[in-house]
């Protein structure tokens, strides 16, 4: 009994003394191995009893102290925040319980934020598991207040339960973690992937983001990369630590490497449609944007930024409701507009895909759903985009992509080949470029027929883009020139790995074509006879460093003098040259 009291005069004192301080684990980007995000962690005293979180938080549960508890963490891990720029997120931990205190609801986590310098829009919270939810509706209200002030929510140990499962159904959150115990060797269990590709197509169609937890081995890694989760944490790639995380080179190029390309044709970035659009201070007075809309009628909407950093939006219809009301023009007009502003307006970075911003955007509720996006360059201001222009735009590439692709790859055609080439050249910047032929195909076509022929083609498509989904960047482009002919754009640190697994991929799965027959000599286009063992892969590399200026033809005639000496080498080969 006495042991007891002087615990609880210790927890009282940590309490009291604010003796807590939060940790912050980086959660990583499974696109581009970037940090998107800190969770924190809090930690007591490092020589008490309940330096350990878990030995706290369930004692304080034991003693009806939780709600102290949870608000005191709250209060550190914002007071410690590492975050580096405003588009990166603070996760931070609440229990299911502490839903429902009072003391949770008036706002004192806005009021803390806004002490040191962070914006609702900052902040996730992360439902934990430590007592399951017992009344849905009300914490799907209570959650939709803080929704409403630019909060967003995540469910933790997502697949540990039912419980979690059944707060995703109700509570649908903007992130879903998953639990370590799917994740660990999921590389070496089929189980656990299928249900990760179930998590995988879920999310896609609720526009939820995923997070593996736990990674801590990089064969982990690779699997989650490839079955294109969106986000992950664990070990491997950042211990918690009271300062920023950078995530180790050779793990961000696994990432890239492994990522789950988004379509290999005509992929345009936001950042080419971002159009200049009004910016205001979030300092300014509301009459001052007011006056703006009623001196230009076509403007729908203006930005409001800190230190040209986007924080908030506002536009012109939502504005004037606001005025409409019979005191409102005399209560709102000499108020700055940052008071009712939309704190959580859709911002992206210039680089990401459209049709990945078209998503996001469609997703949101119905009174957002034709509010502008807006777009950022290294997280400061860069333009807007609206729903209209993103999805004309989309309609227009696929409209174009299907007019001029291949018929039977559906791979872009030599329009968009030499558009792409044109753009890089223009770019000046370092990229690779791979021809591809198929040696001996005509014998193959005349021997087994044009069906069978067809496939083979089919599968040289195929296995070029695998190439470049493993090996590759998200930046890459795979086109077909026609016939037996293919291109390859890269710019891979590594490009004659990527023509390697060309190569082994060609090699590993051509035989199931030969349908078992057996022959000595093939023979060339010439009619010659040739001894071999079928169809092989000759590959032309052209590396264009771009110090000195080139040009289609250089390149052409660069990869055509290739391609001549790997045809007169027997076998799946490649030969590279150096150019510009």
């Amino acid at each position: 009994m006495k042991a007891q009291s002087e615990m609880l005069d210790q927890f009282h004192k940590i309490i009291r003394e604010q003796l807590l301080y939060s940790v912050y684990q980086p959660i990583v980007s499974l696109q581009d191995g970037q940090v998107m995000g800190y969770e924190a962690l809090i930690r007591g005293p490092k020589e008490s009893p309940f330096h350990s979180p878990l030995a706290m938080f369930q004692f304080a549960e034991q003693e009806g102290e939780l709600y102290p508890l949870e608000q005191l963490a709250r209060e550190k891990a914002i007071q410690g925040s590492i975050l580096e720029h405003p588009q990166q997120l603070l996760f931070i931990n609440i229990s299911s319980q502490v839903l429902y205190d009072p003391g949770f609801i008036p706002g004192k986590t806005l009021e803390i934020l806004q002490r040191h310098g962070l914006n609702p829009s900052n902040v996730v919270f992360e439902i934990t598991e430590r007592s399951s939810i017992e009344d849905f509706s009300l914490a799907k209200k209570i959650l939709e207040h803080y929704r409403k002030q630019g909060y967003r929510i995540a469910i933790d140990d997502a697949g540990a339960g039912y419980s979690s499962l059944q707060a995703i159904a109700e509570l649908q959150p903007d992130f879903i973690k998953i639990d370590r115990s799917l994740i660990e060797h999921i590389h070496k269990s089929k189980v656990k992937e299928y249900i990760l590709e179930t998590f995988v197509t879920f999310a896609q169609k609720m526009n939820i983001s995923l997070i593996a937890e736990g990674i801590e081995h990089a064969d982990e890694l690779i699997k989650l990369t490839r079955l294109g989760v969106h986000y992950a944490q664990g070990f491997l790639l950042g211990k918690p630590e009271v300062s920023a995380a950078k995530v180790h080179d050779h793990l961000a190029m696994l990432i890239w490497q492994h990522r789950k390309v988004q379509g290999l044709s005509m992929t345009w970035n936001i950042g080419d449609l971002a159009t200049p659009v009004q910016v205001f201070d979030k300092r300014v007075l509301i009459s001052e944007v007011a006056d703006y809309f009623k001196k230009n009628q076509d403007a729908v909407g203006v930005v409001i930024t800190s230190e040209e950093v986007p924080v908030g939006l506002v536009m012109r219809e939502r504005l004037f409701q606001h005025l409409a009301g019979q005191y409102a023009f005399s209560l709102f007009w000499n108020r700055t507009i940052d008071g009712i502003m939309d704190e959580a307006p859709l911002i992206v970075d210039e680089f990401m895909f459209v049709e990945q911003v078209s998503q996001m955007a469609t997703s949101r509720s119905i009174h957002h759903l034709y509010d502008l996006v807006i777009i950022t360059s290294y997280g400061k201001m860069a333009g807007a985009a609206s729903i209209r222009t993103i999805l004309e735009s989309i309609t227009n590439v696929r409209m174009e992509s299907a007019r001029v692709a291949n018929p039977l790859t559906g791979l872009p055609g030599n329009l968009q080949i030499n558009r792409e080439l044109t753009k890089r050249i223009n770019e000046s910047k370092p990229f690779h470029v791979v021809y591809a032929d198929l040696d001996y195909f005509k014998w193959f076509n005349d021997r087994f027929g044009f069906q069978k022929g067809d496939q083979l083609i089919q599968y040289t498509a195929d296995i070029m883009q695998q190439a470049i989904a493993v090996c590759g960047t998200p930046h890459d482009f795979v086109g077909h020139v026609g016939g037996d002919d293919f291109i390859a754009i890269s710019v891979t640190r590594e490009p004659e790995q990527l023509c390697r697994e060309m190569i082994r991929r060609f090699e590993q799965g051509v035989k199931v074509f030969y349908e078992e027959e057996e022959w000595e000599y093939v023979w060339d286009r010439s009619g010659n006879k040739v001894k071999s063992e079928g169809v092989t892969l000759s590959l032309s590399l052209v590396v264009c460093s771009c110090e000195s200026p080139i040009s289609l033809e250089h390149i052409s005639h660069t990869a055509a003098t290739l391609k001549k000496k790997a045809k007169a080498h027997q076998g799946s080969i490649y030969y590279f040259q150096n150019i510009g």
